[in-house]
């Protein structure tokens, strides 16, 4: 007697190919599990056989119920940190962009009522806990100045105060998606957070979609991750320069060197971001602080 094994139970046939037992499973799990049967696994040249058998119109409403409850099962299983990354990374990219709109409204909106405090003070975030915490006249004082805006009525500030309190929640927000990136990314893939730091690390991780992915790339490719635009005009009009770096060339190390050697700072960093992504994808060794300390070393003479 043979047992052959599908995603509704198992089916004991007899060596005509008839079967004499149906055993159900109750739960999907049952199906990834090893069988545990007393019987030989049918031979696969019987298997259209069994197939031709299992045709039949009782079958079709469990083949159907156990298929959709494994694709949700395969679906469930297959969020993991990666997700996790790209929605934090992405998230703090929009909260960017709107929060810079809406200060940059603050900003005209406050104006009229006390310009001096926008000509003064360029930082958005210390601008709007300002106008959150200081009054009109502590402001003046600190300024030491006159102020040109308008004597707004009570009811009018408030309605600025309401959009800096937006801003602030905003800010607020992107400082906790930070740190808890920083907390994913600690135990996820610690040599791409400590070579590339938080922010950088996870939009890699994003262009790339997986730090499977990340890891598989070349570096020359690593290297122009966010640069595809100007790669491919480059491409299609050979009068527009080739990128020399993408996202990368937000990192303190492509920050801190001159002009001309950039490109090259960019090509070594991208070298140790695809040697960090495999370390980190095959669990090797923590090995960023040293590779950190080579590239520092290397490039302090075109600081």
């Amino acid at each position: 007697m043979y047992y052959y094994k599908t995603i509704i139970g198992i089916f004991i046939l007899d060596e005509n190919m008839n079967i004499i037992k149906e055993i159900p499973f109750k739960h999907i799990d049952k199906y990834t599990e090893e069988a545990d049967s007393k019987y030989e696994p049918l031979p696969e040249e019987y298997h259209p056989k069994i197939l031709e058998l299992l045709k039949q119109p009782k079958y079709f409403k469990g083949f159907y119920e156990n298929n959709v409850a494994l694709t949700k099962q395969g679906i469930k299983q297959s969020v993991n940190e990666d997700d996790l990354i790209i929605q934090a990374i992405s998230n703090i990219e929009e909260l960017d962009k709107i929060s810079n709109m809406l200060t940059k409204r603050l900003r005209e909106w406050y104006s009229l009522y006390l310009p001096e405090l926008s000509e003064n003070l360029q930082h958005h975030e210390k601008f709007v806990e300002l106008v959150l915490e200081k009054s009109k006249k502590e402001l003046l004082k600190e300024l030491e100045t006159e102020t040109m805006g308008a004597d707004l009525s009570k009811d009018d500030v408030d309605e600025i105060i309401l959009v800096a309190k937006e801003v602030n929640n905003m800010y607020t927000l992107r400082k906790k998606h930070e740190e808890y990136l920083s907390r994913v990314m600690e135990k996820y893939c610690p040599n791409v957070k400590e070579l590339c730091g938080t922010t950088i690390g996870a939009k890699l991780l994003d262009l790339a979609r997986s730090l499977k992915r990340l890891a598989t790339l070349p570096s020359s490719t690593v290297q122009l991750l966010g640069a595809e635009k100007a790669l491919f005009r480059h491409m299609k009009n050979k009068s527009s320069l080739s990128p020399k770096y993408g996202v990368i060339f937000q990192h303190p190390l492509i920050q801190k060197v001159e002009r001309k050697a950039r490109g090259k700072a960019a090509r070594s960093l991208a070298d140790k971001i695809s040697l960090c992504a495999r370390l980190d994808f095959f669990k090797g060794e923590f090995k960023a602080p040293k590779f950190r300390e080579e590239l520092e070393q290397k490039f302090v003479p075109y600081s």
